[in-house]
């Protein structure tokens, strides 16, 4: 999964950048407020945290252009202010849920998850499942046919993002612009040995093949023996 993030306390800053890459997600930081919408508007994001004191372009405004633009990107806002009017303000303007500081990282961990099925449209609050594989995206269990299968951060928001698209093909560039950052090497072979080392995990010892290559287009999550 992909995240924007746009704060401009390096401290705040290291400490989620840190503690999200470590959790497998892909992460744009932006510290101040024009960087931010300009990355908002241009590339796409599963969800956006947003600081309301940003220079430049409060986070405010940034949320409000960017709703006025038609774009959906679940927004998570940071503020050290707490009060209900802060609170209200900020929703009001197009946040879809506002965290005070200090904050703990399982909570806004948490909270990221929440706002990225509940965009998704899921209706399972915690788990995805297509055929016999299934993902706790609370406990982070992968399972197939109830074998626990292990996997590194990276493979497990790469077999997150393919579960979310079972069934579509998708291409290098969309599971690189998701999964890595956003200015990592397009032309390396990474996705290619994260795929390979994840069919391995997934696939082997079971008839039914998942995880398959489209040559030439991309990969796809769907049933086939």
């Amino acid at each position: 999964m992909r995240v924007l993030l746009v704060e401009d306390d390096i401290k705040v800053a290291s400490f989620i950048l840190q503690g999200l890459r470590q959790e497998g997600f892909a992460v744009d930081h932006a510290k101040d407020g024009e960087d931010g919408l300009h990355l908002a508007l241009c590339e796409p994001y599963d969800v956006a945290i947003v600081d309301i004191m940003l220079p430049k372009l409060d986070g405010l405004a940034l949320i409000e252009q960017v709703r006025e633009l038609k774009i959906n990107t679940p927004v998570l806002i940071l503020s050290a202010r707490r009060s209900v009017d802060d609170r209200v303000k900020g929703l009001q303007t197009g946040g879809d849920d506002y965290l005070t500081k200090p904050f703990s990282f399982t909570e806004l961990l948490a909270r990221i998850q929440a706002l990225i099925r509940r965009s998704s449209g899921i209706t399972e609050p915690t788990t995805i499942t297509y055929k016999d594989l299934s993902m706790n995206l609370i406990t982070r269990e992968v399972t197939r046919s109830r074998h626990i299968i292990e996997l590194q951060p990276r493979e497990y928001s790469l077999l997150e993002y393919l579960l979310r698209n079972a069934g579509r093909v998708v291409s290098k560039t969309m599971i690189m612009e998701h999964v890595w950052d956003y200015n990592f090497d397009h032309q390396t072979n990474v996705v290619e040995v994260r795929i390979s080392k994840l069919r391995e995990k997934v696939d082997k010892g079971f008839p039914v093949k998942l995880i398959h290559t489209i040559r030439g287009v991309g990969y796809v999550l769907k049933e086939s023996s």
